[in-house]
C-alpha cells in the first residue's frame, strides 16, 4: 500500500473509531438515532473546519450550506472571531452577571442597541435562543401583571410558526412533528393565519396576501386582544417551519394593530437578524420597532452559545419597584458569558469594518440567478427567496405533499453529502443558507448538486 492509500485507510480507521464511540455515549438532537446506527444516515465525524467548508477524518470536505444550523455567518475558525475569544479566556472567563458586571457584556449591550430599531434601549442575555423565547414570553406576562392587568395570559402566534423547543418556547409554535407529543405540557395560544406567499390565492399579490391575513388578526385580537399578552413572530421567513416567507406589509400591520390592542410585539429574529434577510435586522424592512427582539445564532457567528433579549424602556420600567416579587428573577448560570460576548463583539467588528450587507446582496443576486433554473424540474413547486435565504419546495400537483414513505428530503440530503454538500431540508424543503463568505465557485456548485439532489430523490415518486 502507497503512502497516500495508507493515509486514507488511517483515516477511515479514526473516523469509524469516533463514530463508534459517539453511538455509545452521545445522543444527538433533532434525529432518530436508530437511523444513525443503520446506513441509512451515517454519522460523520467532523476533524475541522475553515470557512465554508467541513472536514472529515478522511479529508474529504463538505460544503457547508446551511451554516451549521444557521449560526456561522462569517466561516469556520475566522480568526478575528477565535482571537478575541483567546484574548478574553486570559483575562476573565466566566462571572456570575448577578451583581456584577464586565465589559463585553456592557459594550455588547450597546452596540447591539446602537444597531436596533430606536426605541429598544435594554438588553438580557440568555444561553440560546429558546432560552431567549422563553424570556420574552414571561418579560411580556409579568409586565402585564406589574401594571396590574391580570387579564392578559395568553399568546397569540403564527400557524406554521416555530420559536424553540424548551416547553414555553414550543408552546407558541404550530409544528405538529415536535409540538404533538407534548401537546399536554404547552400553552395554548391562539393560531393567526400566517401570512406566507404561499397561500396566496391565484393572482394576488405578496402584499394582498398579508394584508388578508392581517385582516384575519385584526379580527382575532378584537376578540381576544384584552386577554392577548403579546403576539410573536419571525420577521419574514417562517424558517423551521419550511422557509415560509411573507411580505413585510404584515409587520407593519401587526404592529399597528398590537398597538390598538396593547399587545406587546415580540420579534423571533434569533435566525433572521444580522443580515440573512438583507438589512442587519429583518424588522427593518418594515420600519417598526418591536416590544421585544429575540437574538442568537448568528450573533456570535457561530463560535459560542448566546442569546440576548431587546427590550423598550416601558417594558424595563414596569419590573422597578421595592418587592422582589415584581423583579424578573430569571437567570442562566452563563447569562453574558464573557467569552461569547468576546465572540459576539468580534461579530460587530466585522459588520463595522467590512460591506458585509453590499457583499451579501451581491451573493444573493447570484443565489438567485443559479436557482432560477430549479423551478423548471419536475416535482419543484417552488423557488423562493428573502437575502441569503433561498428555498426550494417539493410538491406535488396543486401544491399537495409528496408521499411521506418515499422519505424525499432525506434522499435528497444522501446525495448531497455523497457529492460533499450538506444540505438539511425542512421535510420536502431543500434550502440554501451559506456562511457569508461563500464564493462564485462554491455556489456553482451547490447549485449543480441541489439539482442532482432534486433529480435522484424524486425518481420514483
Amino acid at each position: 500500500m502507497n503512502l497516500m492509500g495508507a493515509s486514507v485507510a488511517k483515516g477511515f480507521a479514526i473516523a469509524a473509531e469516533w463514530r463508534t464511540r459517539d453511538l455509545r455515549s452521545v445522543w444527538h438532537p433533532c434525529t432518530q438515532m436508530r437511523e444513525h446506527q443503520s446506513d441509512l444516515l451515517p454519522l460523520i465525524p467532523i476533524r475541522r473546519g475553515e470557512g465554508i467548508w467541513l472536514e472529515d477524518y478522511n479529508g474529504k470536505r463538505y460544503l457547508d450550506a446551511i451554516s451549521s444550523w444557521w449560526t456561522n455567518l462569517f466561516g469556520h475558525a475566522h480568526p478575528k472571531i477565535a482571537e478575541a475569544i483567546a484574548q478574553q479566556a486570559g483575562q476573565l472567563e466566566h462571572v456570575l452577571l448577578a451583581g456584577f458586571s464586565h465589559a463585553p457584556a456592557i459594550e455588547l449591550a450597546e452596540r447591539l442597541l446602537a444597531r436596533a430599531p430606536k426605541g429598544l434601549s435594554k438588553v438580557f442575555y440568555a444561553d440560546n435562543g429558546s432560552s431567549a423565547i422563553e424570556v420574552a414570553l414571561k418579560m411580556s406576562f409579568h409586565s402585564h401583571r406589574n401594571q396590574g392587568d391580570m387579564q392578559r395570559h395568553r399568546f397569540v402566534t403564527l400557524s406554521n410558526s416555530y420559536h424553540g423547543e424548551t416547553l414555553g418556547a414550543l408552546g407558541v409554535s404550530d409544528i405538529p412533528l415536535y409540538r404533538r407529543t407534548y401537546a399536554p405540557l404547552l400553552l395554548q395560544p391562539m393560531f393567526a393565519p400566517s401570512p406566507d406567499t404561499w397561500h396566496a390565492l391565484p393572482g394576488e399579490s405578496g402584499q394582498a396576501c398579508a394584508e388578508r391575513a392581517a385582516l384575519a388578526l385584526d379580527e382575532l385580537l378584537q376578540k381576544h386582544g384584552q386577554e392577548t399578552c403579546a403576539l410573536i413572530l419571525e420577521p419574514l421567513i417562517q424558517c423551521a417551519g419550511g422557509m415560509r416567507m411573507y411580505h413585510p406589509h404584515y409587520l407593519r400591520r401587526a404592529r399597528q394593530l398590537c398597538d390598538h390592542h396593547g399587545v406587546h410585539l415580540i420579534a423571533d429574529e434569533i435566525a433572521v437578524g444580522f443580515g440573512r434577510t438583507g438589512s442587519f435586522y429583518a424588522c427593518e424592512q418594515a420600519a417598526i420597532r418591536p416590544d421585544l427582539m429575540c437574538l442568537s445564532k448568528g450573533l456570535t457567528g457561530g463560535a459560542l452559545p448566546l442569546a440576548a433579549v431587546l427590550c423598550t424602556q416601558a417594558l424595563y420600567d414596569a419590573f422597578l419597584d421595592d418587592s422582589r416579587e415584581r423583579a424578573f428573577l430569571h437567570s442562566h448560570s452563563y447569562t453574558g458569558n464573557p467569552l461569547a460576548c468576546a465572540a459576539a463583539l468580534a461579530v460587530q467588528d466585522i459588520f463595522d469594518s467590512e460591506p458585509v450587507l453590499q457583499q451579501n446582496k451581491t451573493t444573493a443576486e447570484r443565489m438567485a440567478v443559479l436557482a432560477a433554473p430549479l423551478v423548471e424540474l419536475p416535482w419543484v413547486a417552488d423557488v423562493r427567496q428573502t437575502g441569503m435565504v433561498l428555498a426550494i419546495e417539493l410538491a406535488a400537483e396543486c401544491r399537495r405533499p409528496l408521499n411521506a414513505a418515499h422519505r424525499t428530503g432525506l434522499r435528497a440530503y444522501q446525495h448531497a453529502i455523497s457529492q460533499g454538500v450538506v444540505l438539511r431540508p425542512l421535510g420536502d424543503v431543500l434550502y440554501w443558507m451559506p456562511p457569508y463568505c461563500i464564493d462564485a465557485d462554491a455556489l456553482e456548485r451547490l447549485a449543480n448538486v441541489t439539482r442532482d439532489a432534486i433529480i435522484v430523490a424524486t425518481n420514483g415518486l
